[in-house]
């Protein structure tokens, strides 16, 4: 496992327990960052299976040099692999010989897509008390945006208008775009292509930096505090769990599920509501995104197993419905019951382990943690809601503005290369564009700070970086027989 925080245990909790009985198959985890990974690697001490969480990185690139093919396997000791497994996904890993290496975790294909089995994650927020309180004004303009946060400034002093997410990334090393970076573009139904399928530079596009002058504007008139761009992520959720801000525009709502609900249960009436919020000038609609078909982590298995029909035969246990079923809920009568809809429902005990103390419920249980072939479907599609009350408004405002972005999936310079180094750069150097666009003195400062930003990038390869772009592009398009670019333009 290419992660230290990986749970090395096997057999004590209630899902590994029975997947040790139902397969006969101990298993023994070594974890470790890049540096082991390397050193495994080079030492052609190889384990029987291994887990990246990077499918661009240089090990899951070289894969069919350490790796056996997973279709050559399927087709000797398990077909019933291609079966569980979902053909999109098993073609977007295809590597140039045609064989599939490497299976991921949270690949979402556009089938999970059209089902609705998937929940946004990017909202525009208010306070429920505060927008019934300003009239439930239309801030879907730029107008009525300002407008109504000069209203929430004058009417709520305590209150901090409009809020977003931290601007520091990586432990404060790197600059992000907060929230309103892709989510906001998303929002806004920026293009992710042009009509011939190329890279279309979403950063610049026009209604989304007229947006940002908007949020510029709003700064300006003191509706936007200067804590958004010191405060690091802890500062802003205590923020939103207090209710701090009277709007919000949010990204990885999941993940900020914790501190919404916190308000929620502090007051129903300063609940946090979905509503429409920034729109298109040119009537485009939103296409907010969601984990896509390259998912979270890859798993492999090495040319040096001892025994791959074992190892084959474990994926399809997990991929298969009673592996999801058995990851996610556990054992029926023990950790879940089904309800009168046929919905499995955690039993109160385990209910109670979850709301009370979630680290010992990950380790007790291990109940949505053994995720190697985790798959958002199958609790959406057979499992009760358990959605945070606070986040099931959203999801409901969120339902049918979900689009895949595959065709922009993986295309970054390859690791370790120049191109990747001044993406790297662009990108730092975008996050802080960004912080200054809203912060600018005057239009003029504006325009000066997106002047200068073009010419960073156009002075650190950035020519190079969309050649890259446009090939990579090229072969998604190809892996998933794209030949109409109307829904990305």
């Amino acid at each position: 496992m290419n992660a230290d925080w990986w749970n090395t245990d096997y057999g004590k909790d209630p899902v590994t327990a029975q997947m040790k009985k139902d397969l006969n198959l101990d298993i023994k985890f070594l974890t470790g960052d890049d540096t082991k990974l390397n050193s495994l690697m080079s030492s052609g001490q190889m384990p029987d299976i291994i887990t990246v969480f990077d499918a661009q990185s240089q090990v899951a690139k070289k894969a069919d040099t350490w790796a056996q093919p997973l279709n050559d396997l399927a087709d000797k000791y398990d077909p019933y692999f291609y079966k569980v497994a979902a053909p999109e996904t098993l073609k977007w890993y295809q590597m140039s010989d045609g064989k599939t290496y490497g299976y991921p975790s949270y690949s979402n294909t556009s089938a999970d897509y059209e089902k609705g089995f998937l929940q946004a994650q990017e909202f525009f927020v208010v306070r429920q008390d505060v927008y019934d309180a300003i009239g439930k004004p239309d801030m879907s303009t730029q107008d009525g945006f300002l407008s109504a946060l000069k209203s929430i400034k004058t009417k709520y002093p305590s209150l901090i208008p409009f809020g977003m997410r931290s601007f520091k990334g990586d432990a404060g090393t790197t600059s992000s775009t907060s929230s309103i970076g892709s989510a906001l573009q998303n929002y806004l139904g920026v293009p992710l292509s042009n009509k011939d399928g190329t890279f279309y530079d979403r950063n610049m596009d026009p209604e989304y930096l007229s947006w940002i002058s908007t949020f510029n504007k709003a700064y300006r008139a003191g509706c936007i505090s200067d804590d958004t761009f010191s405060d690091d992520n802890t500062a802003f959720e205590e923020k939103v769990a207090t209710g701090k801000y009277a709007t919000l525009f949010i990204s990885g709502a999941t993940q900020l599920g914790g501190a919404l609900q916190k308000n929620y249960a502090t007051s129903k009436t300063q609940q946090y509501i979905a509503i429409d919020g920034p729109k298109s000038t040119s009537g485009r609609q939103p296409r907010l995104a969601q984990s896509g078909i390259s998912g979270w982590s890859l798993t492999f298995i090495t040319k040096k197993c001892a025994d791959p029909q074992k190892a084959i035969e474990l994926y399809t246990y997990l991929i298969s419905d009673y592996g999801q079923n058995l990851c996610t809920y556990g054992i029926e009568g023990k950790t879940y019951t089904v309800d009168q809809n046929g919905k499995e429902i955690f039993t109160p005990e385990v209910e109670k382990a979850r709301a009370e103390n979630p680290d010992n419920f990950k380790k007790n249980y291990r109940l949505g943690e053994f995720c190697l072939f985790g798959h958002d479907r199958y609790a959406a599609e057979h499992g009760q809601d358990v959605t945070v009350e606070a986040l099931k408004q959203m999801h409901q405002w969120g339902q049918g503005k979900l689009k895949p972005q595959f065709i922009i999936e993986n295309i970054s310079p390859d690791a370790g290369t120049a191109d990747a180094r001044n993406l790297t750069n662009i990108n730092n150097y975008w996050g802080t564009t960004l912080a200054s666009l809203i912060r600018a003195n005057s239009d003029a400062d504006f325009n000066k700070t997106i002047a200068s930003y073009k010419s960073f990038r156009s002075n650190n390869g950035w020519d190079s970086i969309v050649q890259i772009y446009n090939t990579k592009m090229k072969q998604n398009e190809q892996k998933l027989g794209i030949t109409d670019f109307t829904d990305f333009s």
